[in-house]
């Protein structure tokens, strides 16, 4: 792995490369709320090993990015971050074709940018995106003051060694959200989805049918939502919300190669 420091709208961004000295694509990795790129080391290795060369920021306000802890006040920031993080990879390798993994609030931010540059990305891949019906930031903004209900560690995947493993983990952060940026996910929610579908963009889908974070079925409004011309939808059977760190990981992998294996092929 190799680090990069790149300055963000709202403070230096650290950015992870998981190098790939003749990679045939480009894979951005876009983390979630509260947690940090080194998160998707097992995912970026998957993506290495089909050819990629994979860079990922930690957001600001997360990880070992600068900025106050998870404190976000516009995702458009965020947006403009991760086309830093895409100039950075391009400049590296110039010819390849590049592709966004979004997780959770990185599956926002990554909609966000492929309404904004649609025709820069090869592919969208979304994991248990923060699109569509959402109704979290409703239900905490209607409240004098946001509870400290940290995201509990079962609810990530069936498997106790990654709840474990989050729960002890430094860079992730245990406390409440934080009102700035309960709001800043209404105003993109809302923004997502007025902002119009992907177009020819081809588009995977990956969510557990178990996700109590980010619910199945608000999810799949903001899918129509963003709709173009080349959908794939996988939906696993009691998965919880982290489908890339679920007991049938090997099962989503296979279907994220085998998605970018037909995109990478045109």
């Amino acid at each position: 792995m190799r680090e990069h420091a790149l300055d963000g709208r709202r403070g230096s961004i650290v950015v992870t490369e998981w190098p790939n000295p003749r990679p045939g694509f480009v894979a951005l990795v876009v983390h979630g709320y509260g947690e940090h790129v080194g998160r998707y080391a097992e995912v970026a290795d998957v993506l290495v090993g089909r050819g990629a060369a994979v860079f990922g920021p930690d957001h600001v306000g997360h990880g070992r990015s600068a900025g106050e802890r998870v404190l976000i006040e516009d995702f458009e920031d965020v947006v403009a971050d991760l086309r830093a993080v895409a100039a950075l990879a391009r400049t590296a390798h110039p010819d390849v074709p590049v592709v966004l993994v979004g997780h959770s609030m990185g599956g926002l931010v990554a909609a966000r940018y492929a309404q904004l540059y649609g025709d820069e990305p090869a592919a969208l891949v979304l994991s248990g995106p923060v699109i569509g019906d959402w109704e979290l930031p409703r239900r905490l903004l209607a409240r004098d003051e946001i509870p400290d209900t940290p995201i509990s560690p079962a609810a990530l995947s069936r498997d106790p060694a990654v709840g474990a493993a989050y729960a002890g983990d430094p860079l992730v952060w245990h406390g409440p959200m934080k009102r700035p940026t309960v709001e800043a996910f209404a105003r993109m929610l809302d923004t997502v989805s007025r902002s119009g579908p992907v177009g020819r963009l081809p588009l995977l889908w990956l969510h557990g049918d178990d996700d109590r974070l980010v619910p199945l079925a608000g999810s799949r409004v903001g899918i129509e939502e963003l709709r173009g011309e080349d959908v794939t939808e996988r939906v696993y059977a009691g998965a919880r919300h982290e489908v890339f760190h679920e007991t049938n990981k090997a099962e989503v992998f296979a279907d994220l190669i085998r998605f970018l294996d037909g995109v990478l092929a045109h």
